[in-house]
């Protein structure tokens, strides 16, 4: 993501999205009410005679500017989508005040204008920006004659595969075992090698095909091996990739991932809970309760739960009061967890009655 334009005084941003990760951010930075300026095509009605176009319209694309009332952002799709009343465009072929909806588009110009632009939503924005230039890492998870990839995003995992291999049994004399191993390691990197950002690599898994792959790497593929550790896990495929993810592996490797420190975040908190400390808060009424009386140390809060619950101020509050936000994710298993206690939470510096 880059900025293209900022005016301060004005609330104004101009950036454009580069990445799929930065659609996802841009799904939490603009809120409901923002007026927001791009690129958008629209259909419009013919009147030329010809009774098939007039019947379809004809697609046209030009500039509007709308206030938001509804954000969606698909992330099967990667589509992000903006809706809400057109307050600015062409007279002549779109009627103010009607809905429209503004699908955001890579490498396109968008112009987000605000009233007051929070603290948090500032710190997205370049943390967004900042992302963009590091690079991803990748969780290999083999078992047997079977991989699975997990690609570390900003808003989440992207699962690969399986990946599958036709290994014969370790009890069966096959002279062609040790090909069909080669062919299989070979498919394996075949696939991690279609993402050319990645940085680390983590080659896990709960037997020993993640060691015979990891030397099967520094023999063959040095660059690879280079990037690599190894982790056991006791389960294979996504369950196998959870473990990592809870183990802290990825966050050792690059510390400054969303997903990793997102997910260690909701295990302390949870471990706080289970050991029922008074040193933490839920739910809304209490969240909101300690924010007020300066008790926060960290304050986790759902993604989709800033705009709904208008969080800006009170995420504000916390930071000023030099305490660490955090928005988590709803889009993975600890996003799930976080929602199910209210959609935040908090550390606390100290008990409150």
């Amino acid at each position: 993501m880059k900025i293209v334009k900022q005016d301060k005084k004005e609330g104004i941003v101009t950036l454009v999205p580069e990445t799929l990760d930065d659609l996802w951010h841009l799904s939490h930075i603009v809120e409901v009410g923002d007026s927001v300026s791009s690129k958008t095509t629209r259909r419009i009605q013919d009147n030329t005679g010809d009774k098939l176009r007039s019947d379809r319209g004809v697609k046209k694309t030009f500039t509007l500017r709308i206030d938001v009332e509804n954000i969606t952002f698909h992330i099967f799709t990667g589509k992000l989508r903006l809706t809400g009343v057109i307050t600015k465009g062409p007279e002549d072929l779109i009627p103010l005040g009607s809905h429209h909806t503004v699908e955001v588009k890579l490498n396109t110009p968008i112009t987000i204008k605000k009233e007051k632009w929070a603290n948090w939503a500032l710190k997205r924005l370049n943390q967004a920006i900042e992302a963009s230039k590091k690079l991803a890492a990748i969780i290999v998870l083999l078992e047997d004659d079977t991989a699975t990839l997990g690609l570390m995003r900003q808003f989440g995992i992207e699962y690969y595969g399986p990946i599958k291999g036709s290994v014969s049994g370790k009890r069966i004399v096959d002279k062609n075992r040790s090909k069909a191993i080669t062919q299989f390691y070979e498919k394996v990197i075949e696939s991690v090698n279609k993402f050319h950002d990645i940085q680390n690599i983590v080659v896990a898994g709960p037997g020993f095909v993640k060691n015979d792959f990891y030397d099967y790497i520094k023999n063959k593929h040095k660059d690879l091996a280079d990037k690599a550790i190894i982790e056991s896990t006791g389960s294979g495929g996504r369950v196998g990739i959870h473990e990592v993810l809870k183990k802290g592996t990825v966050e050792k490797l690059t510390v400054e991932n969303r997903v990793a420190s997102e997910m260690v975040a909701i295990n302390n908190l949870l471990e706080e809970i289970g050991k029922n400390s008074s040193k933490v808060a839920y739910g809304e009424k209490e969240t909101v309760k300690a924010i007020n009386l300066g008790a926060v140390k960290q304050l986790l809060v759902l993604d989709s739960a800033v705009a709904i619950n208008d969080m800006g101020n009170l995420m504000d509050m916390v930071e000023n009061m030099n305490g660490e936000v955090m928005v988590i994710s709803s889009q993975h298993e600890c996003g799930e967890q976080l929602k199910g206690l209210g959609s935040m939470a908090a550390i606390l510096r100290y008990e409150i009655a």
